[in-house]
Parts: structure tokens; C-alpha cells; sequence
């Protein structure tokens, strides 16, 4: 397998970095990874995609590989609005026509609040673990069970300045650990790790995980440019856009729901899949995420 070239996009925000393989001329696809991985995740799938006639679009969120903010002052944010506007911003600036979006962790609440936001500009929606937009004065106020809790940990490390200290001096020993802890099942080797771990060396790294996690819990002030698409957010919108949701069974952090209780979020839920895998669910089940996608791709077609 041929590794992509890496191609930028300027916005008024960011340079962001991405990779693409495919016919610029096929339908469309972005694909989104998650904290702490990087583009790697989706190397077997966009391959598979690409060879399926495809145009597979693979971006380096905000902090993380080659993807660089444009000027200093601008908020180090991760919040769940910037995310978004950045995947709204990549679709206009490549003029991609209502692409299938897919995503885990960041990059599924990424893609999740997209489709809720801008409806008109997603196609369909490959939704891995299901919902994920949050009212901060929910996360704020609600707990979960203390199993659940617990497998947060790094999440109220991060709360602390110790915390961030922790991140910047082991970021590699920290994103191993939950690797290994949220994908109990996966063996990955050295050089898998590290060929994503470089991603981490990104300047904006650490500043952009820890005001994720902070910003979540109402615990870090939100970048102001994104008030108003917060504000619709937090009112946890249900999402139209065609979708089909895969939910790893064996996830350490998002235990998978029941259809139904996908439904409620979801009112054009097309189908709902299991995986039997973890976290990392396109790097350890390739096979499975092209074929939702690519089985999307064919409803939509068909509806059109």
C-alpha cells in the first residue's frame, strides 16, 4: 500500500493538512479520526474505498500531524463547534458534493455535528459508536456510573495543570496506554504506534486536548467565535441525514446501545451494525467500515 501524498487546504482558521486517494471525479468521502490517533486509522479503508471508485479525503484534525493554525492569536480550541467548522470548511473548500462523512471519537462528534449543523452539505452519515454531540451543562452537571467514570481518567487528568505537564512530557506513553486500555482486543506493534505517534509532535497538541476536555465540562472558556453554533449544539439535535450506525462491542469506553436507542438521535437511521472490535474501530475492522460506507453510498444513489 502506496502512502498518500499530503495536500493543504487554507481556511480562514487553519492550513488544514489532508490526505487523498482516488478519482477526484467519484463520490465523495471524508473520514475522520479521533484523539489519540491520526489518518493511519483509515489507511486500509480509504485504500479499499479508493479502489472502489471513490474520492477519499483523510484530514489531520486541529493539533494534530501537518495541519497548523494560521496565526497565533487565534484560541488553541477543540471544542466540539470548532471541529465541525473545520469539516464544513474543508467540504466548501473542496467543493466536495454532499460527501459520506465518517468518524470516531473527535472525529465522529465532528462528523456527527456537521450533519446536524449543515444538513445540506452531508450526504450521509457512517456514525461509528453512534451520537456524540454534548450540552456542556449537561457534561457539567450529569455523572455517569462510576465503572464508566473511572475508564475516564485521562479526561479529569487532564483537568489539572498537572495534567497537561503529564500530556506534554508523555504523550506517547499516555496515548499507548489508552490504546491499549480502550482496544483490549487489538495487538498492535511498535512501528504501527509510532507512525501515528509522530502526529502528536504537532506545536498545538497539547494545548488543543486539554481545552477539548476542558471545554466539555464548562471548565475552559470557549472560543467566542463559535457561540452561536454551541448554542444549537446544546440543544442536542437530532440528525436527518441518512445514516448508518456501527458500534464496536468491544469498545472500553462507548459500550454499543440498541437500534432503538440510536433511533432517537437519528431519524433516518438506515442500519445498524456491530463490530467486534475496540475503540480504533477502522484500523482494526477496515473491512467493515468500507463496506457501511460504501453500502451508504449505494441507498443514496438509489434515492437520488
Amino acid at each position: 500500500m502506496m502512502q498518500p501524498t499530503v495536500e493543504y487546504l487554507t481556511t480562514d482558521v487553519l492550513d488544514i493538512a489532508f490526505e487523498r486517494r482516488g478519482d477526484s471525479s467519484g463520490f465523495p468521502v471524508v473520514l475522520l479520526h479521533g484523539f489519540p490517533y491520526d489518518p493511519r486509522s483509515f489507511d486500509a479503508t480509504a485504500e479499499e474505498l479508493a479502489q472502489n471508485g471513490a474520492d477519499v479525503i483523510v484530514p489531520y484534525l486541529r493539533g494534530y500531524g501537518p495541519t497548523r493554525f494560521r496565526s497565533d492569536r487565534t484560541p488553541r480550541s477543540g471544542q466540539q463547534a470548532a471541529l465541525a467548522a473545520d469539516l464544513r470548511d474543508l467540504i466548501d473548500g473542496l467543493q466536495l458534493d454532499k460527501p459520506v462523512v465518517s468518524g470516531f471519537d473527535w472525529g465522529g462528534r465532528a462528523a456527527n455535528a456537521t450533519a446536524a449543523l449543515w444538513p445540506n452539505k452531508v450526504g450521509g452519515l457512517v456514525a461509528i459508536g453512534g451520537y456524540s454531540v454534548y450540552s456542556v451543562k449537561r457534561m457539567a452537571s450529569v455523572p455517569d456510573v462510576p465503572e464508566f467514570e473511572a475508564k475516564d481518567w485521562h479526561q479529569w487528568y487532564f483537568q489539572i495543570e498537572r495534567g497537561r505537564e503529564g500530556l506534554k512530557q508523555y504523550r506517547r506513553e499516555i496515548a499507548r496506554q489508552l490504546w491499549s486500555e480502550w482496544s483490549p482486543g487489538w495487538q498492535f506493534d511498535d512501528d504501527t504506534f509510532e507512525t501515528t505517534a509522530r502526529s502528536f509532535d504537532n506545536p498545538d497538541f497539547v494545548d488543543v486536548v486539554v481545552h477539548s476536555y476542558r471545554v466539555r465540562y464548562g471548565l475552559a472558556p470557549a472560543d467566542p467565535a463559535y457561540d452561536s453554533l454551541e448554542t444549537i449544539l446544546s440543544t442536542l439535535p437530532q440528525i436527518e441525514t441518512p445514516t448508518i450506525v456501527i458500534d464496536p462491542t468491544n469498545d472500553a469506553v462507548m459500550p454499543p446501545l440498541s437500534r432503538e436507542g440510536h433511533e432517537a438521535n437519528f431519524t433516518r437511521l438506515v442500519d445498524y451494525r456491530h463490530s467486534s472490535v475496540g475503540h480504533n474501530t477502522p484500523q482494526e475492522d477496515p473491512r467493515g467500515l468500507s463496506a457501511s460506507v460504501l453500502d451508504l453510498i449505494e441507498v443514496i444513489r438509489a434515492a437520488d
